[in-house]
């Protein structure tokens, strides 16, 4: 498996009581899955994401990425399976602003320790931008775009790196519809023509509608079952 998770447990101290946000989750997802994790605002569906991201340290439990336990690494060693094997999409576009879009596309590689030069990858991230229909955007600020836009913009900047796996934290939670679906069309062929893996966190089943035969969880008061979805939640 690429990414097992067993037993996750993490939970936030909030003034008198304990909120346990992922209650003893356990899971795994194969090479060129499409998994989505459904559930209303509160139920730790992002807490849970950021785990598995390395982000977030459990209380207790494991994450395992190519037989690796991720919260066994230090830091750097983390830091490294994020930059290298991980495309992070965040609810938000969190473009930098002071830089174009083709340099908030290529930010990533200035993490990377492979010694590699980020203006060889220039044609690459051009490449990105035209897939996701922004090739005459590379010199435009984030100012200068729309908020769907500026997703398109983190989308490419998610693939430079070229990931084995794509962890989305409500990728299309305030687009309207028509954007939506082109965001979830850039998905699903990422997915069916790289294998790539994804891991999509959303409270919206359409995005589970629009995909074929994804696998499907539900995320309920920190808990998680599996589940094919029929309708909205």
């Amino acid at each position: 498996m690429l990414i097992e998770c067993k037993d996750l447990v993490k939970s936030y101290k909030l003034e008198d009581r304990e909120l346990q946000a992922v209650d003893h989750v356990s899971f795994s997802v194969a090479e060129g899955d499409f998994v989505a994790i459904l559930g209303h605002s509160g139920s730790g569906k992002t807490t849970l994401l950021s785990m598995i991201g390395g982000l977030a340290h459990p209380d207790s439990g494991s994450v395992s990425i190519n037989s690796i336990d991720t919260w066994r690494q230090s830091e750097i060693k983390r830091a490294e399976m994020r930059n290298q094997l991980i495309g992070f999409i965040f609810q938000f576009g969190s473009l930098i602003p002071t830089l174009t879009s083709i340099e908030n596309v290529l930010l990533p590689l200035s993490f990377a320790d492979s010694g590699s030069d980020p203006a060889a990858k220039i044609p690459f991230a051009r490449e990105l931008l035209d897939q996701v229909g922004l090739a005459d955007k590379e010199n435009s600020f984030p100012s200068q775009l729309s908020g769907g836009q500026q997703r398109r913009v983190a989308i490419a900047r998610a693939f430079i790196n070229r990931p084995s796996i794509i962890l989305a934290d409500e990728p299309t939670g305030d687009l309207d519809e028509d954007t939506e679906g082109e965001i979830l069309e850039i998905f699903r062929r990422y997915n069916t023509e790289n294998q790539t893996t994804f891991l999509v966190v959303t409270h919206n089943s359409k995005l589970v509608l629009t995909q074929d035969n994804p696998r499907t969880f539900l995320m309920k008061d920190g808990q998680f079952s599996e589940a094919r979805i029929k309708g909205s939640i």
